[in-house]
């Protein structure tokens, strides 16, 4: 989990919530996932085994766009991978994007009820009887 930054615009700041993001032009589900993930974590997964968990969730957040300042309301689609990594979190080496998140933290299923998640997060956690 990663704690979204408090910037300005950020749909989540000062929540919990799973590194992701949007698609680029042209860019395949896939693609975007490894792409988000190593640029917001700097964790190359392209070696892991992927699997699809869920892609019928969706949302809504007011954002500011970067180019233009403008508010907007962001609709969003949720796509929830889940990386099959082959050593212990302790192991694994995460540098974060200081733009997109403020800390990180490998979690239990039990850790999470303790943390202020995202909409979404609630959403698919529960939904995975995680909460």
């Amino acid at each position: 989990m990663a704690l979204d930054a408090p910037r300005h615009g950020a749909a989540y700041a000062g929540c919990w919530k799973i590194p992701g993001g949007g698609l680029e032009e042209g860019e395949d589900l896939l693609a975007g996932l490894r792409r988000e993930v190593r640029e917001e974590t700097g964790l190359d997964i392209s070696a892991y085994p992927i699997e699809l968990l869920d892609d019928s969730m969706t949302g809504e957040s007011e954002k500011t766009l970067k180019e233009t300042g403008e508010r907007v309301l962001a609709k969003m689609q949720f796509n929830t991978y889940k990386v099959q990594l082959d050593k212990p979190a302790s192991e694994i080496k995460i540098t974060l994007d200081p733009h997109e998140f403020a800390e990180y933290k490998w979690c239990t299923a039990a850790d999470l009820k303790s943390l202020k998640l995202s909409p979404p997060s609630v959403e698919l956690f529960t939904k995975l009887g995680l909460l």
